[in-house]
């Protein structure tokens, strides 16, 4: 097919990919969420208790286990347990795939 101009299409994400991105990126839609993430990400030993985020979110721990718990699923942070408490980081290779997945191909070459 010719083409007036440079295709718009080329070098974006495709269907399947689009499905497995899209609860990911639901994920990251609430305010909360994406807070938690920006904190974890910014913490000075890159982990923190999920009991560390209750006052600076201003929310309950039931709440912030709930958000924690959605941000497992989608892969997006991981917790390690020490006794009684629960550690979480984020997961760096989870951002870079989002990063990709909303970078199209020709984007990076040029």
């Amino acid at each position: 097919m010719d083409y007036c101009c440079t295709p718009l299409f080329e070098g974006v994400i495709d269907d399947s990919d689009a499905a497995e991105m899209a609860p990911v990126l639901a994920a990251l839609a609430d305010p909360a969420r994406l807070r938690i993430v920006s904190m974890l990400a910014g913490s000075p030993d890159g982990a923190a208790c999920g009991c560390d985020l209750e006052v600076p979110l201003g929310l309950s721990q039931p709440t912030v286990s709930h958000h924690l718990k959605v941000l497992r699923e989608a892969g997006l942070v991981e917790g390690t347990r020490d006794g009684r408490w629960i550690y979480y980081r984020v997961v760096p290779e989870r951002l870079a795939e989002i990063r990709d997945a909303l970078t199209p191909a020709l984007a990076v070459s040029v």
